[in-house]
Parts: C-alpha cells; sequence; structure tokens
C-alpha cells in the first residue's frame, strides 16, 4: 500500500514535470536569507496560476535540494539578532518543559484512559499526521492529476518536498537530542521523565517491550505542520490555512494524549514544521518570480510595400 501512495506521488510529477525542459534559474535560491519574500513579511505571489509557476521534473529534485541545504545550514548563517531571537525561543521552550511536561503528561494520560470520546478522537487524529497523511497527499496528487488542477498538482508537490525535508530534520534532531519518551518503562523507575539523553542513548522499550525511538520533537507534529503551511501559504485568502492548521494542531495534541510525546515535543515540531513548510514555498515563489524574469521578448522581422519602395521593418512582442 505504501508503494502504491509514492507510486501516485511520483506518477503526479512526472505528469506534471516530463514534458517540460530544464530550468537552470531554480539554481540561485536562497529563500532563508534574502529579505525580498514571505518569510520578511512580504506576500507571495497571488496571481492565478500559469506555465511560470509549474515545476519541472529536474527542478522538482534540484528544488527538493536547495530546499534541505537551506534548512540543515540555517544555523551557520544566522545573524547576531537572529541568535537572540533564537535564544528567547529556547528559553521560553525550557521554561515551558519545566512548567508543563509532566503536569500535561498526567492529566492527558488519565483523559485519555477515562474517555471513549477522546481516546477514539486521539487515535484517529495520530494516525492522520502518520500514514494517513501520505494517503491524503497522494489522493490530492491523484486528484489534481484527474481533474487537471494545475495549481493543486504543484501545492501537492510542494507538500511532499515539506513532508521529506521536515521528516529529515526532526529525524536529526532526535537523534542529537536522544531524549526519553513518556511512554517509556524503567523497571527501576516507573514514573516517566521528559529527560534529554544526548547523542549516544539507545532507544528504548515500552510496558510492551516494543522499540520505541527518540522523543523530541515530535515527527508526527513536525510533517502535519509542514504540509499545513504550504496548503496555507499556496491559498491565501480562503478557508484552507484554518482547516489545514487546525488538522495539525489536532495532530500535535494527539500525540499528548496518545503518551508518545511531551507538551514541548509538540510545540517545537510545530515551529520546525511552519518554518520548513514556509521555507519550501518561498523557495517556490523565487523560483516562479525569477524564471518570469527571465522571460524575454520576441523579435520578428517584416518587409512592408510603401508605394514603390520595399521598407523593412522590426517588431518586438513583450511578454507579461
Amino acid at each position: 500500500m505504501r508503494f502504491f501512495i509514492w507510486a501516485l506521488i511520483f506518477f503526479t510529477i512526472s505528469n506534471n514535470v516530463f514534458s517540460q525542459k530544464p530550468d537552470t534559474l531554480v539554481g540561485v535560491q536562497n529563500s532563508l536569507y534574502e529579505n525580498t519574500d514571505s518569510a520578511a513579511g512580504k506576500t507571495n505571489i497571488s496571481s492565478p496560476f500559469n506555465e511560470n509557476a509549474r515545476i519541472h521534473f529536474s527542478t522538482y529534485f534540484i528544488l527538493l535540494g536547495s530546499d534541505m541545504k537551506q534548512q540543515i545550514t540555517a544555523p551557520f548563517h544566522q545573524t547576531g539578532k537572529e541568535w537572540i531571537h533564537i535564544g528567547m525561543y529556547g528559553a521560553s521552550v525550557a521554561a515551558l518543559s519545566i512548567i508543563a511536561d509532566e503536569p500535561v503528561q498526567r492529566y492527558a494520560s488519565r483523559l485519555h484512559d477515562s474517555s471513549n470520546f477522546v481516546s477514539g478522537i486521539s487515535g484517529y487524529a495520530t494516525s492522520f499526521g502518520g500514514r494517513y497523511e501520505l494517503y491524503t497527499l497522494a489522493a490530492l496528487g491523484g486528484y489534481s492529476f484527474i481533474s487537471n488542477n494545475k495549481k493543486l498538482q504543484t501545492t501537492t508537490l510542494l507538500a511532499t518536498q515539506a513532508y521529506i525535508t521536515s521528516g529529515i530534520i526532526e529525524s536529526i534532531a532526535k537523534y542529537i537530542t536522544g531524549r526519553q519518551r513518556p511512554l517509556y518503562y524503567d523497571p527501576n523507575n516507573p514514573e516517566p521523565e521528559p529527560t534529554f539523553h544526548g547523542l549516544l542513548y539507545s532507544v528504548g522499550h515500552n510496558s510492551y517491550n516494543h522499540k520505541i525511538s527518540t522523543s523530541f520533537p515530535s515527527g508526527h507534529t513536525t510533517v502535519a505542520f509542514a504540509v499545513a503551511a504550504v496548503f496555507a501559504e499556496q491559498y491565501k485568502n480562503t478557508w484552507v490555512p484554518a482547516v489545514a492548521y487546525s488538522a495539525a494542531s489536532l495532530v500535535g495534541v494527539s500525540r499528548i494524549t496518545e503518551n508518545k510525546h511531551w507538551t514541548t515535543d509538540v510545540v517545537v515540531g510545530a515551529t520546525l514544521g511552519w518554518l520548513c513548510g514556509k521555507q519550501v514555498v518561498n523557495n517556490y515563489h523565487r523560483y516562479t518570480k525569477n524564471k518570469s524574469a527571465s522571460k524575454g521578448g520576441t523579435m520578428s522581422f517584416n518587409l512592408n510595400y510603401n508605394g514603390n519602395n520595399f521598407e523593412p521593418g522590426f517588431i518586438y512582442t513583450f511578454r507579461k
């Protein structure tokens, strides 16, 4: 089934781009460090979809590589002011961890065990943030192909880029931080602790002796917000942002009620996913702007007969 989903996504990519020529402009993308896009409060392109906005087969993967490079190298390109903001955010998360992680975990566990409604919604939502999200993207890709909705095709492709890049980033973060999950079972200390064990931490097992991964940040939440950010940016001024972010938030909350993550795992995952999704869209919009700017006019030659004389003429047609 998973093979079918990825095959459908790839088919959507192929349909959208195989007939197009590669575009070298995509190699100059740098959406994290320039102040000419929506990351700096500017508005992205909102004009009707046109050929300049289509993603070519080659540029899909070049954009994907550009996204990944920018996201991974971002810490090496921050300004002093940006590091102050990052420090403030880190201090806020640390304070939230002390205040909320354990109390919220205990409350959410009791609520999940005592309410069939909460446990039912939580179980469905947490699945939607994992493999069901792939199903949704595959369904949207299939629908966009059948309906020939080019903008939805492109948005779905961008969402897969955000899903991939944010998933890689959060996996790296999990490996580095080695945080213990709330469902980790330690016979010597039955009370779960939101402890960071660091790089060499070996994953443990739950009470059913199932192997579990590390906790920080929440992967489900990260990819859910990454995809939500893409759709929200592509369909501004519609009902889509509200639905997308509401669904992503529900996924995040479910990771707490399912006892899979601490509160700060979800908060940081949501932030990371949102940033990755915004970066992917900004990179794409710069690509379309550069491509549009490169479209020159066309020159044509004609010969007119005026009286007894032939008069050569040139016509230059500007492209909008």
